[in-house]
C-alpha cells in the first residue's frame, strides 16, 4: 500500500509498503482510509523535522487526521461493519496508568498517538492507504462526509481547549492565531456562551475565515502592530485568552490585553516562549495549558451530526494522494489555504 513517510526537512517521500495481516485481531478494525487532513504538526515535520524539543529521528508516516471505510471486523467487534464510514482517533492510551485510571487519558504514560516523533521509536501515522486499528478508537460518522469526519481530531482539540477555560458564558474571548485550531475555538467558544470573540493573525485569508465562522472582530495585527492597545487601557479587557499561534509576540500582546484573573490557554505548540511573569503575576491571570483530547473526540463526531457545528468551510483544498507534495506546498501558504486534505480512497 501507498504511504506518506517524512525522512527529514522536505524529504516526504510517497512509498510503497507490505499491507499487515489482512486478518484483524479481535478487537480491531481494519479501514480503508478516504480522507486525511494535513494538520500543522505535520507541517512543522515537513518543514523543519519536528518542533521544539521534538525533532525526527527515524522515517515516520505522517498524519493523525483521518476518516475511512470498514473493510473487516475482529470476531469481538459487533458495532461495526463493512461499509460503514468512520472517524478513527489518533489517541490510543493504555487504559492502564494512575493518568488513564483518573480519566486524564490525554497524559497517558504509554500514549500511543499515530504521527508523533514524541516517543522512541515513533509512533507511524495515518497517512497510509489501509489502517488497522481497535474498535474503540473508531466513531460511526453517519451523515457526514468524509471531510467532515476527518476534522473531528481538531475539532476535537479546540473542545478539551474549551473545557480547560471553564465556564465561558458571558466572556470576552481573545484569539491569538486564526488557523484550522484557533477558528475551532472560536466556533467552540461562541458554542459554549462566549459574549464576544476577538481574532487576530497575520493573514487576511485566516482573519475572513474567522469572521465567517463568527468571530466579531479581526485584526491583521501584521499591517497594525498597535490593534490591541486599545484593548490594554484600564488593566485590559479580555476573561480569556486562547493563544493557537504558538508565536511569543502575539503571547505578549494578548497578555496585555487581558484583564486582572483572567485566563490564558495555550494551545499553540511553537517550542519554549518566554512570559511576562510579573505582568501576569501583578494581573494574577491563570496560565493553562491544553494539551490533545481523549473523550472529546465522540463528542466532535457527534456535534458534527448533530448540525451544531459546521466545519465545511474550513476545508478550502483536498488533493490526490499522488499530488501529495503539491498538498503540503498548498498547506504551507497561508495566503490561500486553511484545511488541507488529502484524499487516500475514493
Amino acid at each position: 500500500m501507498k504511504t506518506l513517510v517524512i525522512h527529514a526537512p522536505l524529504d516526504l517521500r510517497l512509498e510503497e509498503v507490505e499491507l499487515d495481516d489482512q486478518t484483524p485481531q479481535a478487537d480491531e478494525v481494519i479501514i480503508e482510509t478516504a480522507i486525511g487532513g494535513v494538520c500543522g504538526s505535520d507541517l512543522h515535520y515537513y518543514n523543519h523535522g519536528g518542533f521544539g524539543p521534538v525533532k525526527l529521528k527515524q522515517p515516520m508516516i505522517l498524519g493523525h487526521e483521518v476518516s475511512g471505510y470498514v473493510k473487516a471486523t475482529g470476531s469481538n467487534v459487533t458495532d461495526f461493519h463493512p461499509g460503514e464510514l468512520v472517524a478513527v482517533s489518533p489517541s490510543r492510551p493504555c487504559y492502564q496508568c494512575q493518568y488513564c485510571l483518573k480519566g486524564q487519558q490525554n497524559h497517558c504514560i504509554d500514549m500511543q498517538f499515530y504521527g508523533s516523533a514524541m516517543p522512541w521509536p515513533h509512533i507511524q501515522g495515518v497517512f497510509r492507504e489501509q489502517l488497522t486499528v481497535k474498535a474503540i478508537q473508531c466513531v460511526k460518522a453517519e451523515g457526514l462526509t468524509p471531510a467532515e469526519a476527518a476534522t473531528a481530531e481538531p475539532l476535537a482539540v479546540a473542545l478539551h481547549a474549551t473545557q480547560r477555560a471553564g465556564d465561558l458564558v458571558g466572556k470576552r474571548v481573545l484569539i491569538t492565531g486564526c488557523g484550522p485550531i484557533g477558528v475551532l475555538c472560536a466556533i467552540t467558544a461562541r458554542l459554549s456562551g462566549a459574549a464576544e470573540i476577538v481574532a487576530t493573525d497575520i493573514a487576511d485569508n485566516a482573519l475572513a475565515m474567522g469572521k465567517e465562522c463568527g468571530v466579531d472582530q479581526a485584526i491583521n495585527v501584521l499591517n497594525n502592530k498597535d490593534a490591541l492597545a486599545s484593548y490594554s487601557k484600564g488593566k485590559g479587557y479580555f476573561d480569556v485568552m486562547f493563544e493557537c499561534s504558538g508565536n511569543e509576540q502575539a503571547l505578549r500582546d494578548g497578555i496585555a490585553a487581558l484583564r486582572p484573573r483572567s485566563i490564558l490557554m495555550q494551545v499553540g505548540l511553537g517550542g519554549d516562549m518566554s512570559l511576562p511573569l510579573m505582568q501576569m503575576t501583578a494581573k494574577e491571570i491563570d496560565l493553562r495549558g491544553s494539551f490533545r483530547f481523549h473523550p472529546e473526540f465522540e463528542t466532535a463526531v457527534t456535534l458534527m451530526q448533530n448540525k451544531r457545528v459546521n466545519v465545511k468551510p474550513l476545508v478550502t483544498h483536498t488533493l490526490p494522494l499522488d499530488s501529495f507534495e503539491e498538498a503540503f506546498k498548498i498547506a504551507n501558504d497561508r495566503s490561500i489555504a486553511m484545511k488541507t486534505q488529502i484524499q487516500f480512497n475514493a
